[in-house]
């Protein structure tokens, strides 16, 4: 059995010619918080879609408490306590915050169709527990006020805390959170900073995908950077800041004047400029830039 609570050993996927995830290997240990970075279209999401059951590896495998993921249903993955969300917002929008929750707490419930019917007592001791259960996802996301508001009618950053809420009700032992902060503000993402450091207290593993280096570096235990699927880098955030390869892989040729500025070496303000206004959208220029700053 696997030391770890996540092991992936030359995960492949391929579309046709083109191997979205290749030959990855990367693990996740219980209690941390591991962030996966890496430019649009690394590959990011199709790994979380791997380890979620949405996809099967063409070549290798991924390991979840050591039982392999491969060809298992999604909801089978989830109730052996991997839950996610969702680069795009994906809430029952004409639902309530609270019944929204509770759809997901329903995958640790035991009723059948014949209880539910027949509203039977057992089924509905079963449906206050869950409400209750609800209702305390949605406290400890600080959603709580919203439990009767239409999700939909939410504010932006509460239905991502949404999410979290009904991912959290799933009782998961590994949560994939995929760009939780995208469209969020400084005070939003500092909330989301304390509720992710919130889940690792309350026991549950975090895997990160996130474009926003300011939110990584302030979360992640160790990161993993991904560039067209393949793994380029490994390593705590400071390694990857100062990482080459992670450097040219947001913004391109040009990379190393960039780093040069780093280490307080000479460099043409031209070569600097270049990369930094060629970077794609959610690439770390905002993070290097600052580093120059505090280092100049």
């Amino acid at each position: 059995m696997s030391e770890h609570l996540v092991e992936a050993n030359n995960a492949t996927i391929q579309f046709g010619g083109l191997r979205a995830v290749d030959s990855v290997n990367m693990y996740v240990d219980p209690g941390e918080i591991v962030s996966l970075i890496g430019p649009n279209g690394a590959g990011k999401t199709t790994f979380f879609n791997l380890l979620t059951g949405i996809y099967k590896p063409t070549e290798g495998e991924i390991l979840f408490e050591g039982r392999s993921v491969s060809g298992v249903k999604p909801d089978k993955i989830a109730e052996w306590g991997i839950s996610r969300t969702f680069q795009n917002i994906r809430l029952f929008k004409s639902m309530t915050a609270l019944e929204n929750v509770m759809t997901a707490r329903h995958i640790r419930t035991k009723q059948t169709a014949w209880g539910a019917s027949f509203h039977t007592p057992a089924f509905k001791r079963e449906e206050r527990e869950s409400q209750r259960y609800a209702e305390e996802c949605l406290d400890f996301c600080g959603l709580l006020p919203y439990a009767n508001e239409i999700s939909s009618s939410l504010p932006y950053g509460a239905q991502r805390r949404l999410e979290i809420a009904r991912a959290l009700a799933t009782d998961p032992k590994l949560i994939c959170l995929d760009e939780p902060a995208a469209g969020m503000n400084t005070t939003e993402s500092q909330r989301l900073n304390d509720l992710v450091f919130g889940l690792r207290d309350r026991g549950v593993t975090v895997l990160l995908i996130e474009h926003d280096m300011k939110v990584v570096m302030n979360l992640a235990e160790r990161i993993y950077v991904l560039d067209f699927g393949k793994l380029i880098a490994q390593g705590n955030p400071e390694e990857i800041q100062s990482n080459p390869q992670v450097i040219e892989a947001y913004l391109g040729k040009g990379a190393e004047a960039i780093i040069a500025n780093q280490k307080g070496e000479a460099a043409p303000a031209a070569k600097v400029a270049e990369p930094v206004a060629a970077a794609s959208e959610g690439a770390p220029a905002e993070a290097l830039a600052s580093d120059e700053k505090k280092e100049a």
